[in-house]
């Protein structure tokens, strides 16, 4: 931790992360603005927030955490794999709940990244050293297929098919109400939302996104909808079946959350919410995946049943239709 005092002298009436960003340029304005909504910059002894005003006269205690130092490399760990394909240049595993997929900033252990440089003795590194053998990804409680290159070849051979929309991946998810009509296609961009970075919607200003969906199950309030996304954006299915009135079964992020629950009948409400408790992840998993194997230029189709957990809700669900 690195703390700095300061006694302010100034002319004229500045907010408080202004005048921290002038004072302190070895710090950008967000690291200034994230130590005040921290509490690690006080004024006059008491912490503020970033608009306080300063008139002049008074003492400033700024303690800024150190950096860490991000690793460089992927720390290998032992942990158990779902391998349904491997040969010598490529694997392919299904992954499970909960697991992100690669190292990110202050999260750089557990990932499915440290278990494959524990499993494989090669791996690519196109992606770099903290993303070995990743060719795509999908999102940490989304379940299912990825394909894992072990040689850069086979990952550039792999990486050209996705560009070229020629790998076919199939998606199962448990959606809220009945998909009207049962089959299409969605046609809508999508962008990052300006509100929360973290999140996306669909937006005629948004990159191209195209996903094909077809009812498989109606279960009065839910269904089983398959999805084929012919274009690979983050949040894509979850955001296209949001934005198309049946949004992915316990999705909070994208409509598909607690609040859906409410307005039916009180003993609807209550099934409802318990099987979203029972979950607790939104119900989506990449089921099937077809690509050209890069080494022996035949066509690969693998697929996996889907887990438990979905079973379960399906199994539930199945009360809804008496």
């Amino acid at each position: 931790m690195t703390s700095t005092r300061l006694k302010v002298t100034i002319s004229e009436k500045t907010r408080l992360d202004k005048y921290l960003a002038a004072t302190l340029p070895e710090y950008s304005r967000s690291k200034i603005q994230d130590a005040i909504k921290s509490g690690y910059v006080t004024v006059n002894g008491a912490a503020v927030k970033s608009s306080r005003i300063l008139e002049g006269g008074e003492e400033i205690l700024v303690s800024i955490p150190d950096a860490v130092k991000e690793p460089n490399t992927v720390e290998p760990q032992k942990m158990d794999l779902d391998i349904v394909y491997e040969d010598d240049i490529l694997a392919v595993l299904n992954k499970p709940v909960g697991m992100v997929v690669h190292p990110g900033k202050g999260n750089y252990s557990g990932t499915l990244a440290n278990g494959l440089a524990y499993h494989f003795k090669t791996l690519s590194d196109i992606n770099g050293s903290l993303r070995p053998g990743i060719v795509h990804r999908l999102d940490k409680n989304t379940s299912g297929l990825m394909i894992i290159a072990k040689t850069n070849l086979a990952h550039h051979h792999l990486a050209k098919q996705f560009e070229l929309r020629e790998i076919k991946k199939t998606y199962l998810g448990v959606t809220w109400g009945e998909c009207d009509p049962p089959a299409g296609r969605i046609e809508i961009g999508i962008k990052r939302q300006r509100s929360d970075p973290t999140k996306f919607e669909a937006s005629v200003d948004g990159k191209p996104a195209i996903t094909d969906y077809k009812s498989l199950k109606s279960f009065r309030y839910l269904s089983l909808v398959q999805f084929t996304p012919l274009t690979g954006r983050t949040h894509q299915l979850r955001v296209h079946s949001s934005y198309s009135g049946f949004a992915i079964f316990a999705d909070d992020m994208y409509n598909g959350g607690v609040n859906r629950s409410k307005g039916f009948l009180p003993e609807v409400t209550k099934i409802l919410q318990r099987l979203l408790k029972n979950i607790n992840r939104h119900a989506l998993h990449a089921h099937q995946i077809q690509f050209i194997h890069p080494g022996t230029d035949k066509l690969l189709s693998i697929e996996v049943r889907i887990p438990e957990d979905m079973q379960n809700l399906l199994a539930e669900a199945a009360v809804f239709n008496g």
